[in-house]
């Protein structure tokens, strides 16, 4: 067995699992496994990639200052890799972002600043905006995996490459997300070089702009989702739509529901993202007039989520799940107890 001198090494050729237990009428459903990534996710790939490349460049070298905009997993690996770099680390991340990605950030050393989840792209309290801003202020390095064309290029040389080779070239179709799009845009590529008759399915939350502008050619204003990681209020400057041969959108009750589906069928704990490209993938093989070699991934450890995806209260205040009511005091004392709180109640109150 190889011995590995850095977990930075053991980033990439992740398994793939052939998932059972679906309705899929007849097709084959694989997930590439990414969540095993040594920081979780498959943002590892880009968070040492463009690390690397800005070094190769010489824009970067420690113990510089690295600045990102994130809803989470791209700030994990790029602290992983700030951490074994020499490098300190600053990311603005949105108000909706998981506890457990926040808490885990401190936990490596990065320097945290929240701000609002619901103003658009070119508002100065925009995540993308604010990250821009203080790294002209502060003089560091602005990472912009929206805007860096490194973000597909690693994708290509990478990701596809390993999906090609595992799957021995029988792919009929890859259900991907898109938030950045570099996913969607460097496996695409990669993918349809070797293949053109490879369909790439978009997978993108209800109230995302991205499926939309595909079917219409026109930006929508952008709704609300729970989901992270995946979903925009504009089309990044790295996308490449024209790669797209389908889009689903996918509303949040569906993503959340087909996570907890993936668990109780094969005891795989994964990300509410992961949830999206499955419920797209499920559609796409129920559509099927005939029998397909589908493969989506499993962007994220499910980990991240316990506080929020797999909470029944939450999903409950979500209005995503109903919740049984007793009645009684049970209705009171079970549900704040769960989120950590003190309910008291006097012998003459009312449970209304």
């Amino acid at each position: 067995m190889k011995v590995y001198q850095s977990l930075l090494d053991l980033i990439g050729h992740t398994p793939i699992l052939e998932v059972h237990g679906f309705d899929l009428g007849g097709s084959h459903l694989f997930l590439k496994l990414e969540h095993m990534n040594p920081g979780g996710s498959i943002k590892d790939r880009i968070g040492v990639g463009l690390i690397a490349a800005a070094e190769a460049r010489g824009a970067i070298r420690p113990p510089g200052l690295l600045v990102e905009a994130t809803a989470g997993n791209t700030g994990i690996a790029l602290a992983l890799a700030a951490l074994r770099k020499g490098y300190s680390l600053l990311l603005i991340v949105p108000d909706k972002m998981s506890s457990e990605k926040i808490a885990q950030l401190r936990a490596m050393g990065a320097e945290i600043r929240i701000t609002r989840s619901d103003v658009p792209r070119g508002h100065p309290e925009h995540y993308q905006d604010l990250a821009e801003r203080i790294a002209h202020e502060r003089g560091g390095y602005y990472v912009n995996q929206f805007a860096n064309p490194d973000n597909p290029r690693v994708h290509e040389r990478e990701t596809g490459p390993e999906i090609w080779e595992q799957m021995g070239g029988e792919l009929d179709v890859i259900v991907l997300g898109a938030g950045t799009t570099g996913t969607l845009t460097g496996v695409g590529r990669y993918l349809k070089r070797q293949n053109p008759k490879i369909e790439v399915v978009l997978a993108d939350p209800l109230g995302s702009v991205l499926a939309g502008y595909l079917k219409t050619g026109q930006l929508t204003e952008k709704g609300r989702w729970l989901v992270e990681g995946i979903g925009e209020d504009h089309i990044p400057p790295i996308c490449d739509l024209r790669l797209v041969d389908r889009a689903y959108t996918i509303p949040d009750h569906e993503s959340f529901a087909a996570i907890r589906q993936l668990l109780k069928n094969t005891g795989l704990l994964a990300g509410t993202s992961t949830g999206t490209l499955l419920a797209a993938a499920l559609r796409y093989a129920r559509e099927a007039s005939a029998p397909k070699r589908i493969l989506t991934l499993a962007c994220d450890t499910g980990t991240r989520y316990l506080s929020k995806a797999f909470n029944p209260d939450w999903l409950y205040e979500q209005g995503l799940t109903p919740r049984r009511n007793y009645g009684d005091l049970r209705d009171c004392v079970s549900h704040h107890y769960a989120q950590g709180e003190v309910a008291s109640a006097a012998p003459t109150d009312s449970l209304e």
